[in-house]
């Protein structure tokens, strides 16, 4: 009976050094099977570092700059979820973040498909129209972002009226926006909108960063717009009007929201919350590249 109940304590004890020992094991599984699953491990799996050309949407090529990341999709999609912006964006073509730590921004680069887009109109805008179509919109925004526990935003005004230069065929304005209920200046956001039309349709290449720094920041959007451009068939100035699908709205209709309700472009709303969604963000700075200040103050665990 003694060897018995001695035994007994060494299968016990055997037993419990098997767990310990598993433990780490099982811990490191964990770990592992949550890594997998990060969109920010993810991304840096198929992240393009530059220099490098990428080809967009059969439509244009990006030369990337030594000091930018790309990331395609479907990841792209797979981060803005991850920082608080709901659904996908069939549009979407990628991210654009800097190498540099200290830059705080990024760029979403979207292309849609609407045919060729006259722009003789564009002297017809009301920019106080557009602002309320874009107020509305995060209105709507805001119930999805409710239903995922997001804290919902507001559109305060312009920081840039809309411009369009006929020359280069690119439209530019930027619109102030915050959480909701934020009375501190340093929560104040903004989007660096852009548009570039070409044959068949056009890019949204759009800046992301706060409102301080965006005179600072003007120059990185320009300076990714000079390095993407169509290709050869596809500019605005190869369009053939006996042969081309012209778009049903101009270019002031697009700027309205008219054209923009259509086409469900105001989900462009949602990036306006990218650099303020309040979630776990500490896997930003797994990433790497240009997230660390951009997202550092508004990290919560």
């Amino acid at each position: 009976m003694r060897t018995i109940t001695v035994w007994r304590g060494v299968l016990a004890l055997m037993l419990g050094l098997c767990m310990w020992c598993a433990a780490p094991l099982l811990a490191s599984a964990q770990q592992a099977a949550a890594k997998a699953d990060d969109p920010w491990e993810e991304a840096k799996k198929v992240a393009k570092q530059g220099p490098a050309e990428i080809t967009l949407a059969s439509q244009a090529v990006l030369k990337l700059p030594a000091d930018r990341v790309f990331i395609p999709q479907p990841n792209a999609t797979k981060l803005l979820n991850a920082m608080g912006n709901p659904g996908e964006d069939p549009r979407l073509q990628g991210l654009i973040f800097p190498a540099d730590d200290n830059a705080g921004w990024f760029m979403t680069v979207r292309y849609e498909g609407s045919g060729y887009i006259k722009d003789d109109d564009a002297k017809d805008w009301n920019a106080d129209d557009l602002l309320k179509s874009y107020r509305e919109g995060t209105e709507e925004n805001n119930k999805e972002r409710v239903k995922m526990g997001v804290t919902e935003m507001e559109i305060l005004g312009w920081a840039q009226p809309p411009a369009y230069d006929a020359a280069t065929h690119r439209l530019v304005w930027a619109m102030k926006s915050r959480d909701k209920g934020a009375t501190n200046d340093d929560d104040l956001g903004v989007n660096y909108n852009t548009y570039v039309l070409g044959r068949e349709g056009y890019f949204s290449m759009n800046l992301v960063t706060g409102l301080k720094e965006l005179e600072s920041q003007k120059p990185q959007a320009h300076a990714l717009l000079d390095a993407m451009n169509f290709i050869d068939g596809k500019r605005y100035a190869d369009f053939n009007a006996s042969t081309d699908h012209v778009a049903e709205y101009g270019l002031a209709a697009l700027v309205l929201g008219v054209g923009a309700k259509k086409l469900g472009l105001l989900a462009v709303i949602a990036a306006f919350a990218v650099k303020f969604a309040k979630i776990g963000l500490l896997a930003l700075a797994g990433l790497g590249f240009g997230l660390k200040r951009l997202f550092g103050k508004k990290t919560e665990a």
